[in-house]
């Protein structure tokens, strides 16, 4: 039995609104089989909307129509909603779509709490998710269950690619700005950690809300704490928004500001001029290869405002066809998940965007990833053309060693 939180009037509003809006986005008929289907849940209107979003569902369509638009004989339907940044919606959602609508797969989920509180759903339900969007290392770690996958990042990935190189190149007294939920947390420990165990200090951290529009507060004591690099841990529109007031209280020119999620869509909204020189951790870019940039021009083309994919919404795509292809082997059938799951694991990945890789039986989706710093105004030959790739840190030491997350299925 699915155990359900209580709710206050405003949340049930809001998850009723979100339940309305759930919508079918790719379809295709078939009357040999009933329908198999997955459902894309994230923020399509609020800090992560740009990031994840309807790129995310266009990903994923992507993936059901380059698969052919069935599995085992099944035809796919692509679902999707808005979780409005709430975990007791997002859970809500994910219940109502396993309950009802006979979801198999529930896809991206940034927002960690968000996740975390889906994450337990699809445990109880068995039933699959896999997070693409989620950042906390949480889901390989203490809370992983028989039934997630954790693809495209983390924050375990994002602190040890990015703080280290920062620390290794002189960076070593540190200040966090960090946004005050689950994934801040999370981001925020984890570079402290290797802050310190590369011989650097933590002189202090803020924390502030999620969607906060001023930081002025948080930038003044960052200025005052000492450090000469400050971490912000800090995700989507709140961290383009951060960079930009940032700049205006000349920040940038006393000290190094480091994203810790720092994404293309970042650029576009701050602009290249303002981001100079800004390393960045990303488990692929859509100008990496000829691979990479034939599927995003095809996304482009259908993205509302033909935005290039970031890394995130590349993941969703690569996620969905390495499921399709585990249900495919299971001959259609996909409910029960934690079989499903197995599968997954047991078969090696393989697709355009990330190459071959492969799932860890905490569910931890390994892979390469890809040190970025954008590129100069003069160097960049136009639109989307915001980075350089620097570095590549293989996938052995790409995310965090399988005995140190206590997760419960490792043993």
């Amino acid at each position: 039995m699915l155990r359900r939180a209580s709710l206050t009037a405003g949340s049930v509003l809001g998850i009723a609104a979100a339940l309305i809006a759930t919508t079918h986005i790719a379809t295709v008929h078939g009357a040999d089989a009933p329908p198999l289907r997955i459902a894309v849940l994230n923020d399509q209107s609020s800090v992560y909307a740009d990031f994840q979003g309807i790129g995310s569902v266009i990903a994923a369509q992507m993936a059901v129509e380059d698969f052919g638009g069935k599995t085992a004989g099944r035809p796919i339907e692509v679902l999707s909603a808005d979780h409005q940044m709430k975990a007791d919606v997002g859970a809500a959602i994910a219940r109502r779509w396993i309950d009802n609508d006979n979801v198999q797969l529930i896809l991206d989920v940034p927002n960690s709490s968000v996740a975390l509180a889906v994450n337990e759903v699809t445990r109880a339900a068995n039933k699959v998710l896999i997070g693409s969007g989620a950042g906390t290392s949480l889901l390989t770690g203490e809370k992983c269950t028989p039934n997630t996958i954790h693809w495209t990042y983390d924050t375990w990935a994002l602190a040890h690619g990015v703080a280290k190189a920062v620390v290794e190149q002189g960076g070593k007294k540190w200040f966090f700005i960090t946004s005050d939920y689950a994934f801040g947390h999370d981001l925020e420990k984890q570079a402290s950690d290797v802050v310190k165990a590369n011989g650097g200090q933590v002189l202090g951290a803020v924390r502030h809300p999620l969607g906060t529009s001023d930081f002025a507060s948080f930038i003044l004591q960052a200025q005052a704490s000492g450090a000469d690099v400050i971490g912000l841990a800090t995700p989507g529109g709140d961290l383009s928004n951060l960079v930009k007031q940032a700049n205006e209280f000349g920040l940038s020119k006393t000290h190094r500001l480091v994203g810790l999620i720092f994404a293309l869509n970042n650029v576009e909204a701050v602009g290249l001029a303002n981001t100079q020189g800004v390393v960045a951790l990303n488990a692929t870019y859509w100008d990496l290869n000829d691979a990479t940039r034939a599927w995003s021009k095809r996304f482009q083309e259908r993205h509302p405002r033909k935005n290039m994919p970031n890394d995130q919404q590349m993941g969703v795509y690569s996620a969905v066809l390495h499921y399709l292809k585990a249900v495919q082997k299971l001959n259609g059938n996909a409910d029960d998940g934690s079989k499903v799951v197995a599968t997954m694991k047991d078969t090696p990945t393989d697709d355009p965007l990330f190459g071959q890789g492969l799932i860890r039986v905490d569910g931890r989706k390994i892979h390469q990833n890809y040190i970025l710093r954008t590129k100069s105004v003069t160097a960049s030959k136009g639109p989307w053309d915001y980075f350089d790739v620097i570095a590549t840190v293989p996938a052995s030491e790409s995310f965090r060693p399988l005995g140190e997350g206590n997760c419960p299925l490792v043993k």
